[in-house]
C-alpha cells in the first residue's frame, strides 16, 4: 500500500467527524496567528526604545503597552493550543474506536483460510499495538503538523514584508533540507516496515510460550526458549535501533541546517542594517520569524520516525480491513428449513492450493439418524472433510447435497446451525459455567442446561464446585483440567437442537469410563440425529452405522467395525497396531 494513500485513509476517518476537525483547524489558525503577530510587536517595541534613546526621552506608556499587548497575544495564543490538544486527543480516540471496531468486525467475517496463514500473535499485534501508534499519532503528531504549517507560512509571509533580500538566505537552506529528508525518507519505510513485521512475529512466539507452558515444562525446554526468546527479542530491538538511530538523524542534521541560516541571516542583516536598508527592530522581528520559519521545520523533522511508525502501522491495519471477507452467499441460495440430516457427498475434490489436493474423488452417503465415523492415518483429510462440511471453505469440485439440496445453493448461517460442533481444542470464554454451556442457545432455560450437563456427565461435578453453574471460568478454563473442560463443550453441544452433530475427537481428553458413558449418553439423545465422529481411537466409533477409511485424501475402505475387521485391510492394520 502506498504511503499516500495510506494518509488519504487515515484522512477520511478523520473527516468523519468534520464539524470537530474544523473547529480544530479553525482554533489552531487563531491560536498561530496571534502568536505570529508576536514578533513584529516586539520588533516595534524595539524601535520606540531605539528611538527614545536616540533622543533621549523614552515613552515608556506606549513600550508598556506594547508589553500588556504581547503578554495578551503569547496567553491567547497558549489557550488555544491547549483546546486544540485536548479536542485532537478526543478526535484521535473516536478515529481509533472505530478503526478498533471495523478490524474487529472484519475479523469476524474473514475466512477461516485467514487465521490459518496469521498467526495469532500478529493479528493481536495489530489490533493493539499498531491501532495504539496510530492513536499516539493521531493525537500528538497531527496537531504539530498542523501548527507546524500555519506557522511556516506566516513566518514566511512576514518575512517578506520585513525585508525580502533576507528571505532569498532560504532558496539555499530550505532545498538542503528537502533532499535530505526525501533521501532518509527512502532509507527508513523499510526499516518501519521490518520493525513491525518483528514485533508481530515477538507478539506470536510470546504468545506461543505462554500457552504452552506446561509442554514446555514437560520437556524440560526452558533453556531453549529462553535461548529463542533472546534471539526474537534481539531482532526486534535492533530493527528498532536501526530505524530509530535513521530517524533521528533527521532532527540534528535539519537543526545544523536551521543554525546555518540563522548564522547567514546575522551576517547578512548586519550589513543591510548599515547600509540603512532595514532597522534594529526589524533585525529581531526577521530573527524571530525565522526562528518560527526553521523551528517547525526542525519539529516536523524530529516527528518524521513518529509518522513513518504511525503510517507503516496504518498499513498492516488497512492490509486487514481490505482482505476479502468470507464469501457471500449466492443470489439464488435459500436458507436451510426443516431439516432431516441427509448428507451426501458426490466425487468431491478440494485442496488448500490448487497444486496440492487434499480430498480426491471422496463420495458418501449419511442418511437421517445415522453415525458416520472418519478414520486414517494423520494428514490423510479428515479435519478437511469436516471444514467442507461446515464451509468454512467450499470446494473445487463435485458436490455436497444436505436433503438433496447443494450446500452451495444454501446459505451458510442456515447450514451452520444444522450443525453443533465439538472439536478435539476446547474453547471456553470469560464467564460462568452457565454462559458456557448456554452459548449456542442464550435463550435455553436452566433445566435445559443441567439437562445437558448431566447426559455429559459434568452435572456431578458443576454441583461440587462452591457456587456451581455460577462458577466463573477464566483464561479459557484455566482453573479447571482439560477433561472437564471438553465435557463442558459436549454439554454446549448437545443442548443445541440441531438435526447434526459434528465430534472432531470430541473424547480425546476423557478417560475410557466417561468415554463410553458419554458414547452411550449420545446414542441415546442423537436418535434423530446424523452424527459425524472423527476418531483415532477405534474404541470410540465401534458403533458406528458407517466407517469411512480414508488415505491419502482417498475413501480406501468403507463399512460397519466388523465388517472392516474381516476385511483385513487397513481398517484392519490400525486396529492391530493399536491394540497390540
Amino acid at each position: 500500500m502506498k504511503k499516500k494513500a495510506t494518509m488519504t485513509r487515515i484522512l477520511g476517518y478523520l473527516l468523519r467527524f468534520k464539524g470537530q476537525l474544523f473547529l480544530i483547524l479553525f482554533l489552531s489558525l487563531m491560536g498561530n496567528l496571534l502568536s505570529l503577530a508576536g514578533p513584529e510587536i516586539s520588533g516595534t517595541a524595539i524601535n520606540f526604545i531605539s528611538e527614545g534613546a536616540a533622543a533621549g526621552r523614552m515613552d515608556m506608556p506606549l513600550i508598556l503597552r506594547c508589553c500588556v499587548f504581547l503578554l495578551f497575544l503569547y496567553i491567547s495564543s497558549s489557550v488555544l493550543n491547549y483546546v486544540v490538544n485536548v479536542s485532537m486527543i478526543s478526535l484521535s480516540r473516536k478515529v481509533t474506536y472505530n478503526l478498533r471496531k471495523e478490524m474487529f468486525n472484519r475479523l469476524v467475517t474473514l475466512p477461516v483460510s485467514f487465521f490459518d496463514r496469521n498467526t495469532t500473535g500478529d493479528i493481536l499485534s495489530r489490533i493493539s499495538y499498531d491501532i495504539d501508534t496510530i492513536n499516539a499519532s493521531l493525537a500528538n503528531d497531527v496537531v504539530q503538523v498542523l501548527t507546524s504549517s500555519v506557522t511556516i507560512a506566516g513566518s514566511l509571509i512576514m518575512m517578506i514584508r520585513i525585508c525580502p533580500t533576507l528571505v532569498l538566505i532560504f532558496t539555499v537552506t530550505i532545498p538542503l533540507a528537502l533532499v535530505l529528508a526525501s533521501y532518509l525518507t527512502k532509507m527508513v519505510q523499510p526499516m518501519f516496515r521490518a520493525r513491525s513485521r518483528a514485533a508481530g512475529e515477538l507478539n506470536g512466539y510470546v504468545e506461543e510460550m505462554i500457552s504452552g507452558q506446561k509442554t514446555l515444562r514437560a520437556y524440560t525446554q526452558e533453556e531453549r526458549v529462553i535461548d529463542e526468546m533472546n534471539v526474537q527479542n534481539k531482532k526486534l530491538v535492533d530493527a528498532y535501533y536501526k530505524t530509530d538511530y535513521y530517524a533521528s538523524i533527521m532532527g540534528p542534521s535539519t537543526n545544523a541546517i536551521n543554525n546555518l541560516a540563522l548564522a547567514l541571516i546575522s551576517i547578512f542583516g548586519a550589513i543591510l542594517y548599515l547600509r540603512g536598508q532595514i532597522d534594529i527592530g526589524g533585525i529581531s522581528a526577521f530573527v524571530l520569524y525565522s526562528r518560527k520559519f526553521t523551528g517547525p521545520i526542525r519539529e516536523l523533522a524530529e516527528i518524521y520516525g513518529e509518522l513513518q511508525s504511525s503510517l507503516t502501522a496504518a498499513e498492516r491495519v488497512f492490509r486487514v480491513l481490505d482482505e476479502e471477507p468470507e464469501p457471500a452467499d449466492l443470489p439464488e441460495a435459500e436458507p436451510l428449513a426443516n431439516v432431516q440430516g441427509n448428507v451426501e457427498l458426490c466425487h468431491v475434490n478440494f485442496g488448500y492450493t490448487p497444486e496440492r489436493v487434499i480430498l480426491k474423488d471422496f463420495s458418501m452417503k449419511a442418511d437421517k439418524g445415522s453415525m458416520i465415523a472418519i478414520v486414517g492415518p494423520t494428514g490423510a483429510g479428515k479435519t478437511t472433510f469436516i471444514n467442507l462440511l461446515m464451509r468454512f471453505y467450499d470446494i473445487q469440485s463435485g458436490k455436497i447435497l444436505v436433503d438433496e439440496k447443494n450446500a452451495a445453493l444454501l446459505t451458510r448461517k442456515s447450514l451452520r446451525l444444522a450443525y453443533s460442533m465439538v472439536l478435539q481444542d476446547t474453547w471456553l470464554f470469560y464467564g460462568t459455567i452457565y454462559e458456557n454451556i448456554a452459548y449456542g442457545r442464550p435463550e435455553a432455560t436452566r433445566e435445559e442446561v443441567v439437562a445437558a450437563a448431566k447426559a455429559a456427565h459434568i452435572h456431578n461435578y458443576i454441583e461440587s464446585l462452591p457456587k456451581g453453574y455460577d462458577t466463573l471460568l477464566i483464561d479459557d478454563g484455566a482453573n479447571i483440567s482439560k477433561g472437564q473442560k471438553q465435557l463442558l463443550t459436549i454439554a454446549r453441544a448437545l443442548l443445541m437442537k440441531t438435526p447434526m452433530l459434528i465430534l472432531d475427537e470430541a473424547t480425546s481428553n476423557v478417560d475410557t469410563r466417561t468415554e463410553h458413558q458419554i458414547q452411550a449418553a449420545m446414542r441415546n439423545l442423537m436418535a434423530d440425529k446424523t452424527c459425524f465422529v472423527v476418531a483415532h481411537r477405534l474404541s470410540t466409533i465401534r458403533n458406528a452405522d458407517c466407517i469411512l477409511v480414508v488415505r491419502d485424501g482417498n475413501v480406501v475402505e468403507r463399512g460397519t467395525h466388523q465388517e472392516l475387521l474381516k476385511k483385513r485391510g487397513f481398517y484392519y492394520e490400525m486396529h492391530q497396531a493399536q491394540y497390540r
